[in-house]
């Protein structure tokens, strides 16, 4: 049967929760807990302004609060287990009670499960469950939701990106199925500037409905990311506009949410998207 991503689909997640996905496009706040994140590094390290940045983002429209303690920017230095854990779970335990939906960025096992423990509903793994082999366990275990994402970093990759998309995502599916975990509880990210060139970036997109094939919605994470820059020349902290185009892109092409650090910028645009969509009768909903 033909995967129809604008269908309501509900996204199962940690603790009890879900999110409908498919109808209207889902907007996910970054909350970088870094002192070296490519765009807003150090902004947001102390506990006190990442809590009240969530929070912000929270009214402005962000359903899911995505926490991350390490930087994958190109380039960036990796730290350790402890130190990514310091940083990010005072952040989890104040939002906990707050009933927002919480996502933890990390591809370390005990990072997850702690984060998962003190809140977190989704675990964010940049490297699609193909790192650290305890991942795929923990999440099953602890019944998280999957955000699985596709990267070309550290790996031969196949010379069409809807190919390599295929094998690595495919790969990650696999991991996660033979661990037990349910394919409602898998999100795919394409992974956007994860080791692809501009043009790769921009074939990605101009090609996303292809990766329906997998038979999962999809995330969408471009925002701020250097083809943006590519395109408009704008630096990091200025390529908003241009990431709200990319993010209605995908929206018509059918992925369902979106990682992003300016909420209502995307909000609103993503509304538009959504309007032309019902206009166009292509929701199932």
């Amino acid at each position: 049967m033909t995967f129809d991503p604008f269908a309501p689909f509900n996204w199962k997640l940690g603790h009890g929760r879900q999110i409908e996905l498919g109808p209207r496009a889902v907007i996910m706040g970054v909350l970088n807990v870094t002192p070296d994140s490519f765009s807003d590094g150090g902004r947001y390290q102390r506990p006190d302004a990442a809590i009240r940045r969530a929070r912000r983002m929270v009214r402005e429209g962000a359903e899911i609060i995505d926490i991350g303690g390490e930087s994958s920017r190109p380039g960036f230095e990796e730290i350790s287990a402890a130190e990514e854990q310091d940083r990010i779970l005072p952040v989890f335990e104040a939002l906990s009670g707050s009933g927002v939906l919480l996502s933890v960025d990390t591809w370390r096992a005990k990072t997850a499960e702690l984060a998962v423990r003190a809140g977190a509903h989704i675990i964010n793994d940049i490297w699609g469950f193909q790192r650290d082999p305890d991942l795929a366990g923990v999440a099953a275990g602890l019944s998280a939701g999957c955000l699985l994402m596709h990267t070309g970093r550290e790996r031969q990759k196949e010379a069409d990106v809807i190919a390599d998309q295929r094998l690595f995502l495919g790969r990650s599916l696999e991991v996660a199925f033979e661990a037990g975990i349910a394919r409602e509880k898998i999100v795919l990210d394409p992974g956007f500037g994860f080791a692809k060139d501009h043009d790769e970036n921009i074939e990605l997109l101009a090609r996303m409905e292809e990766l329906f094939d997998l038979g999962c919605h999809i995330l969408t994470g471009t925002s701020r990311k250097r083809f943006i820059g590519h395109v408009t020349g704008r630096s990091p902290g200025r390529r908003d506009s241009g990431t709200a185009a990319t993010s209605v892109v995908a929206r018509m092409k059918g992925s369902a949410v979106f990682r992003v650090h300016d909420v209502p910028r995307n909000r609103d645009a993503l509304r538009i998207a959504d309007a032309v969509l019902a206009a166009e009768g292509r929701m199932a909903g």
